[in-house]
């Protein structure tokens, strides 16, 4: 199962025992806050979650899927993610281990 933002304000709404509103309102500024940071060109670390990172992708050649003519693909910077060890304790002791939905 897939949450989407409704359903991560509401639960985090639950876990922390906050309204709607409030958990709402803390979401968008830790979005926010991601988003400024990661722009910058710094990091975010979480200890024991994870670190969001920028990564650099080179500039490549491609092949268009529909016709295979050769195109060119800008260089850009991504967002990464790795997890922190608690993170991926819990994913390998979860029940469920190593199921996809």
């Amino acid at each position: 199962m897939n949450l989407n933002k409704t359903e991560l304000i509401e639960a985090l709404a639950a876990k922390a025992d906050i309204s709607k509103a409030a958990a709402g309102n803390a979401l968008d500024a830790l979005l926010e806050v991601v988003t400024e940071t990661l722009t910058a060109g710094e990091g975010i670390s979480l200890v024991g979650f994870g670190s969001f990172t920028v990564g650099e992708r080179a500039a490549r050649t491609g092949r268009n899927p529909q016709t295979g003519a050769p195109l060119k693909i800008a260089a850009s910077r991504v967002a990464k993610f790795s997890a922190g060890t608690k993170l991926k304790a819990a994913l390998n002791t979860a029940k469920g281990k190593g199921k996809k939905k």
